[in-house]
């Protein structure tokens, strides 16, 4: 019979705290980006993506990741890149909406529910990194090299 291990050591190395700092720092222009959407005219998925905090942000993700390889962080910084990819696809599907006979009701109901998620990827990934935890690492679907399923 084994025993468990119950030593306290994380499963991965801990970044330095320098780098923790700026991953909180990250958030926070994520935030203001996606904010200044809920206070002004603009749209939450739009300010989110056209403010210059979060595009300093996306920039410093990609600047900074080699040195966060490895460590919690590196899941805070692919969950914030994803995220920004991920609603400027959106941002761009309610403009090919909002230029076609779909309509603008479609575009602008596009538009607001990425917006929304923006604010839960927010809020979920600065609280996950507040607890100095890693992200959920996506499911990768084999075209994109990720694991097979045996056909049946």
């Amino acid at each position: 019979m084994t025993t468990p291990d119950t030593s306290t050591e994380p499963p991965f190395p801990l970044p330095r705290e320098g780098l923790i700092t700026l991953a909180h720092v990250i958030y926070a222009l994520h935030a203001f980006s996606a904010f200044t959407g809920l206070l002004s005219p603009a749209l939450i998925v739009t300010a989110f993506l056209t403010g210059w905090p979060s595009i300093i942000a996306v920039i410093l993700n990609y600047a900074k990741r080699p040195e966060v390889r490895g460590t919690f962080l590196d899941s805070h910084f692919g969950w914030q890149i994803r995220t920004f990819w991920f609603a400027l696809l959106w941002l761009l599907a309610g403009a090919v909406a909002f230029a076609t006979l779909i309509g603008i009701v479609v575009a602008v109901v596009i538009w607001i529910i990425p917006g929304l998620w923006v604010l839960y990827r927010i809020v979920r990934g600065w609280m996950t990194l507040s607890a100095e935890k890693p992200m959920p690492l996506p499911e990768r679907a084999a075209w994109a090299g990720g694991p097979r399923h045996p056909s049946r």
